[in-house]
């Protein structure tokens, strides 16, 4: 060892821009967790796109598939302001959960966009209750002059049904 602490990589090498994505997504979980919505929502861009895939075909197109969420900006808004709202009657008083996320890859680098895959596992209590979700994301990522923003995110759910949870009223 010569004493000398190296740079952590920028985000202009491999490393630095997947420790740059995997930061991103870290601090995405924890604002989620807080319940700090109207934070996580500025982590999106203005043409965002929220989706979550019905359960019995979770590569489907959201074009031609009916899934459980596909939010523009305008719904996106709307689902937070509700979640933060007593009219969200599934989520009153707030559930408390936890997510880890991990297996973070970028799978592309298209400059101005990175497509980014990685894992999850979050864990909901809710009314005495426990619910797991498990699953992939894969999220848009495009590089705006304050850093990384979200384009689309994706949430996979590898569940075959949603039982015992039966709906998603949160934002997994």
């Amino acid at each position: 060892m010569n004493g000398r602490v190296d740079a952590p990589p920028g985000p202009e090498t491999q490393a630095g821009r997947l420790r740059e994505v995997e930061q991103f997504l870290f601090r995405e979980a924890d604002l989620l967790d807080a319940w700090r919505l109207e934070e996580w929502l500025s982590l999106f861009t203005a043409e965002c796109r929220y989706v979550v895939p019905s359960t019995d075909d979770p590569s489907g197109d959201p074009e031609r598939r009916l899934g459980l969420i596909d939010d523009d900006r305008v719904r996106l808004e709307s689902r937070v302001e509700r979640l933060l709202s007593r009219r969200a009657a599934r989520e009153f008083p707030l559930s408390r959960t936890r997510r880890l996320v991990t297996n973070v890859q970028v799978a592309a680098d298209h400059g101005t966009r990175l497509d980014v895959v990685a894992s999850f596992f979050i864990v909901r209590f809710h009314r005495g209750g426990r619910h797991d979700f498990v699953g992939r994301y894969r999220h848009a990522l495009v590089r705006e002059q304050d850093g990384l923003r979200i384009s689309v995110r994706r949430a996979e759910l590898d569940h075959e049904v949603l039982d015992p949870q039966g709906t998603v009223s949160i934002i997994v």
